[in-house]
């Protein structure tokens, strides 16, 4: 690690456990306590990111409400809970945001991601699915959606996206066609 790079853990300065501020870089992702022993590794958290598609073959796409990339497209999904499944999480995102319950989500692919939230950078695993949404349900944008379209592939610019792995994503998706 260059001296100019800031360790992945440089706003945790005392151990979480017996409190020392002996706690100093061990590896890349993690940092060791020389008073009681305890290591803290820095693993991704793993996310969850929903291409919901209609029987008309478009895509479901949201304005993000919130920063980061406040007003920039982005796709239905989030965080995953504790104890929960990668499946049940896009589920649970997907109801929390567009109100649209869905079955059987496939999943595609994943993207390593930095996300930036509350002045410090969390490594993520964002895992990818393709889901259906019956004709039936009508979208509505709640949570942190500031509004929900319908949009053709063909008209989808993967530039409008305002987070990295959203972007690539779509990239990745759109390329598939």
């Amino acid at each position: 690690m260059d001296k100019q790079e800031k360790h992945p853990l440089h706003k945790f300065c005392f151990c979480p456990v017996c409190g020392s501020s002996h706690f100093v870089v061990s590896s890349f992702k993690s940092k060791r306590c020389e008073q009681c022993g305890f290591e803290w590794f820095l693993n991704p958290s793993a996310a969850c990111v929903a291409f919901i598609r209609n029987s008309r073959d478009e895509l479901l796409v949201a304005v993000r409400a919130c920063e980061p990339a406040k007003g920039t497209l982005d796709l239905p999904g989030g965080f995953s809970d504790i104890g929960e499944t990668s499946e049940q999480s896009i589920r649970r995102e997907v109801m929390e945001e567009t109100g649209l319950a869905i079955s059987q989500p496939r999943f595609l692919f994943s993207l390593p991601n930095i996300y930036h939230f509350s002045g410090f950078d969390i490594p993520t695993l964002d895992m990818f699915y393709e889901c259906h949404a019956d004709d039936g349900q009508l979208p509505t944008a709640h949570d942190d959606v500031a509004a929900l379209q319908w949009m053709a592939i063909a008209d989808i610019r993967p530039e409008r996206f305002g987070l990295d792995s959203i972007r690539k994503g779509v990239e990745q998706y759109i390329a598939s066609f």
